[in-house]
């Protein structure tokens, strides 16, 4: 195709990914605004918001946390406060790490009611789904529809703080393919992203392994460069440091508050998980069988999802032998699918994470409608099982709409496990160039097929 019509059509797609990705932002807010709005209580909290946010299914993290956490009070997060030994966070600390931290104190500061904040949130958030929606269109080409007008960008946009760490994961991907750029520059701009990343919700942190991996072998055609794997791990663990250190000096309580409260979590109704609706019921109802319940996921959860990243790098690291190219896309994709699966929580809105994942990766598309169904039950299924337990009425059937949503992501996260690391990385057939051919050193070799 001549240059001129390939870089038309490569704008003409841009263009459309990003309307439709606005257009279903301005849905996703307005699905939450439901529950946003005056009357207004003295202070800030809409009336409407008890009453609907799970029969109308409209609620939000963001709408929710507007009191508790001297966000209505416009106080910098994590300076002051602590936790208290059963897990209460107290005074300005909130429980995500410091770069979401500040996001929502910059949200917060024109707002003088929940309705207010959300919408400010809103419009702080929207221009990183925008971005993130633009460079999967570049990389992937079509399949970022599946992004920008896909179920869980309505239902999640504003559910939470998702979308600034979804688009510096989606960003680090995006540098790598940069050709102008050494493979070792690349490794260490992408590597900073992820630290940064790491500092707005930690799951991107488990991409430098991978990435690590990627720089070491050389990339398609390159050679090993210790150096560069060595530069690349250092980025990401000094952005880390120089964004943490000063929250750390300045109010190291409060600071530290915020890593506790995640690892006190305990596995129960509001969690998601497979934890407890699988293991849960095989311990007696009664105190005694929840201490031992939540003693066992405490020390199973980790355990197996640090075994799932290893499998994960093993079988990326048994591919690179046989093809010459490492899969750190693929590897890191996995590595979450890992995560997501034994974690004693998975809010809904960690869909926002994966969906990266099956734009850029070739993978069945009868599968990603299929992970999207069980999304949807419990995205809505969730709330509306918090409402018919409120109200005593339909208890069972909004139960079973939500064990199939566990279950069936739980089912589906394990597929796309296997199929992740075995997976080609989706190419923008408008803006692809030749592929890049491995080292005339190494004879490629198929692939080794995946344990069954």
């Amino acid at each position: 195709m001549p240059n001129g019509r390939r870089v038309t059509r490569r704008a003409a797609l841009a263009t459309a990914v990003l309307l439709l990705c606005g257009l279903t932002l301005v849905l996703g807010y307005l699905n939450k605004a439901r529950c946003a709005g005056a009357p207004f209580h003295p202070d800030g909290r809409s009336a409407v918001f008890d009453s609907a946010k799970d029969a109308d299914v409209c609620y939000s993290d963001i709408q929710f946390l507007w009191l508790g956490r001297d966000i209505d009070n416009h106080v910098f997060p994590y300076l002051d406060g602590s936790i208290t030994p059963d897990g209460a966070l107290v005074g300005g600390v909130v429980e995500y790490p410091v770069l979401s931290g500040v996001l929502m104190w910059l949200g917060a500061i024109p707002a003088h009611t929940d309705a207010d904040f959300l919408r400010w949130s809103a419009l702080l958030l929207a221009p990183f789904a925008l971005l993130t929606a633009w460079m999967l269109a570049r990389m992937a080409g079509g399949a970022a529809l599946l992004w920008a007008i896909g179920t869980p960008l309505v239902l999640y946009a504003f559910h939470n703080w998702e979308l600034p760490v979804v688009c510096t994961a989606v960003a680090a991907v995006y540098v790598v393919t940069v050709p102008r750029w050494s493979l070792r520059t690349r490794g260490v701009v992408a590597a900073v992203l992820l630290g940064l990343g790491f500092c707005l919700k930690l799951y991107p942190g488990i991409f430098v392994l991978p990435l690590l991996a990627y720089v070491l072998t050389g990339g398609p055609g390159g050679r090993r460069d210790v150096r560069g794997a060595l530069l690349t791990g250092a980025a990401a663990a000094g952005t880390v440091l120089l964004v943490n250190l000063p929250f750390a000096l300045a109010g190291f309580d409060g600071w530290l508050a915020s890593f506790a409260f995640q690892r006190l979590r305990q596995a129960d109704i509001t969690t998601n998980s497979l934890w407890y609706w699988g293991l849960r019921p095989l311990y007696p109802a009664s105190s005694a069988g929840e201490e031992n319940f939540q003693h066992t996921v405490s020390f199973a959860s980790p355990v197996l999802i640090l075994a799932s990243f290893a499998l994960a790098l093993w079988l990326g690291w048994r591919r690179w032998q046989g093809s010459g190219v490492y899969p750190w896309v693929g590897v890191s994709g996995a590595m979450l699918c890992g995560f997501l699966l034994f974690h004693k929580v998975h809010s809904p809105q960690y869909t926002l994470w994966l969906v990266p994942f099956l734009v850029l990766l070739v993978v069945p598309w009868w599968l990603v409608g299929a992970y999207l169904v069980a999304d949807v039950a419990i995205g809505v299924g969730v709330f509306r099982y918090f409402y018919a337990l409120g109200t005593g009425e339909g208890v069972e059937p909004m139960e079973n709409v939500v064990q199939f949503g566990v279950w069936g992501r739980a089912v589906l996260l394990a597929v796309f496990f296997v199929l992740f690391l075995r997976a080609e990385q989706r190419e923008d057939r408008i803006t692809s160039g030749p592929r890049a051919t491995a080292s005339p050193s190494r004879t490629p070799r198929p692939a080794p097929a995946a344990p069954r």
